[in-house]
């Protein structure tokens, strides 16, 4: 072995180890515990098979956080895509402080979820209301994020300013790697802008918005900590989440082993919609 290998391997087998022991060895842990009735705390457990994922699909409040979740990143997915290229092709049109508009719209992405998530708690239950008070208005006196019927437009609300910024920078980065050369040909031909979007812009997109639906997705399906600041799963469960449940039925509601044979479900899940995104998307690039 070189001394080039050695320095390789004295910095790659230590990382191993630490994802190993961090991540791959719990993984491990809750796929054995999901097969038995611990609760988290007690010091003995027995084996009950595959009770815990029968009962999965028997449980209401399962299938409910299940119907939200997607609902949610969904909505979220579609809404952050199309703002975020609208937002980028109007940023890489020669507009003046364009770098300044940059720097704005990409603020979002490097403040924390959660600080983010109570401000806008505060916006939409304190400053909202009293605005919408002075103004006479029903609908913005009313707290969105009491009502079991539209506290998860909120949540979609925050969740969309946010994400908007890092898509944003990735479609700008896209339209930096399109060849001027095309869209002087397009306007020689006499294309609208319209046609020179479909045909060139677009296009040549594909492999960024691949990029960004999958990421948008991945992220609406994880979502934890808006919910967390703005709602708290409520009102009742109405924005409860999968993410939500399993660590509340897991780490608070006695429901450890039942809730890791949830969370092994979801795994399985979210790798085969991933998949099946990954290999639509990519046949539209071709």
């Amino acid at each position: 072995m070189t001394k080039r290998q050695a320095a390789f391997y004295s910095m790659t087998i230590p990382a191993l180890l630490l994802f190993f022991l961090l991540h791959t060895y719990p993984a491990i842990q809750g796929i054995f515990y999901s097969f038995t009735n611990w609760d988290g705390f007690s010091e003995g457990y027995r084996f009950v098979g595959f009770n815990n994922y029968a009962s999965l699909f028997k449980d209401n409040n399962v299938l409910n956080s299940y119907l939200f979740t997607f609902k949610y990143a969904l909505v979220v997915t579609i809404l952050i895509n199309v703002l975020s290229l609208l937002i980028a092709l109007g940023l890489n049109s020669n507009i003046k402080y364009r770098n300044l508009f940059r720097g704005i719209y990409f603020l979002p992405n490097i403040l924390g979820v959660l600080i983010i998530g109570y401000i806008f708690n505060y916006f939409f239950s304190n400053v909202l209301t009293q605005l919408g008070d002075k103004l006479g208005s029903d609908v913005l006196s009313v707290n969105i994020l009491g009502s079991e019927k539209w506290a998860w437009i909120g949540v979609v609300i925050v969740s969309v300013w946010q994400g908007i910024a890092f898509n944003t920078i990735l479609y700008l980065a896209g339209l930096q790697t399109i060849p001027k050369d095309l869209y002087e040909a397009s306007n020689i031909d006499g294309a609208g802008k319209w046609t020179t979007f479909w045909k060139i812009t677009f296009p040549m997109l594909a492999g960024f918005f691949t990029i960004n639906m999958v990421l948008a997705l991945k992220n609406g399906l994880f979502v934890f900590d808006q919910i967390i600041a703005l709602t708290g799963g409520g009102p009742g469960r109405s924005t409860q989440s999968i993410a939500l449940l399993i660590y509340q039925g897991g780490f608070q509601g006695g429901e450890f082993a039942y809730q890791s044979a949830n969370a092994v479900i979801y795994f399985i899940v979210i790798i085969a919609v991933s998949i099946a995104q990954l290999k639509f998307l990519q046949r539209k690039e071709m």
